[in-house]
């Protein structure tokens, strides 16, 4: 069984016993990059979402797009290949998994704080628990919602902000400019 995106953004991986590579394979995907923000890993935006051994004894890394058509997947799946080579990690296998979809809710609090630092708006709100259908265990699909308030810059702290387009520098990312600083800045839309 694969592990949940909840463990995989905890840091806590999960290991059959006495399975040493395991352990190995998590250490190093934990400095994997994303490659269009490299101040965060894959781990912490929550697109690593599990590492386990399979049937036939390679080990399988799962991975989740942050949008179905992210251009940067071959580049990160390329990525996580060279990191488990250069450990001597091999065989293994990198699996692509659409569902359930990936959420911003899966960013960990340290990379949050990390894309701050590094000039770009956290996605606010709790996206996943947004509404709940009357079926126990359903949630509600939001494609597209909005902040309930805007994004306060990531230079001066302002919530005085608005949105110049609603594409940044990459398709999950919104253009904002602080009307305090004047500052433009990326916001991370919340999904």
């Amino acid at each position: 069984m694969l592990s949940t995106p909840h463990l995989a953004q905890s840091g806590t991986a999960p290991m059959a016993a006495n399975d040493d590579a395991l352990e190995r394979a998590w250490s190093v995907l934990e400095s994997v990059p994303d490659p269009e923000i490299p101040v965060v890993s894959i781990r912490e935006l929550g697109i690593l979402r599990g590492v386990e051994r399979a049937a036939d004894g390679a080990l399988e890394v799962v991975i989740t797009p942050t949008y179905s058509g992210c251009p940067a997947m071959g580049h990160i799946a390329e990525d996580i290949a060279h990191a488990l080579e250069q450990a001597g990690l091999t065989p293994h296998r990198i699996k692509t998994v659409l569902a359930p979809a990936w959420t911003t809710d899966w960013i960990t609090a340290e990379a949050r704080e990390k894309l701050r630092a590094y000039g770009i708006a956290p996605p606010g709100g709790n996206c996943a628990s947004a509404g709940t259908s009357a079926r126990a265990g359903e949630q509600t699909i939001r494609f597209a919602p909005r902040p309930s308030a805007p994004p306060a810059c990531p230079n001066c702290g302002s919530a005085h902000t608005e949105r110049l387009s609603q594409f940044g520098s990459t398709a999950c990312k919104a253009l904002y400019r602080c009307l305090d600083c004047r500052e433009p800045f990326d916001y991370f839309k919340p999904y």
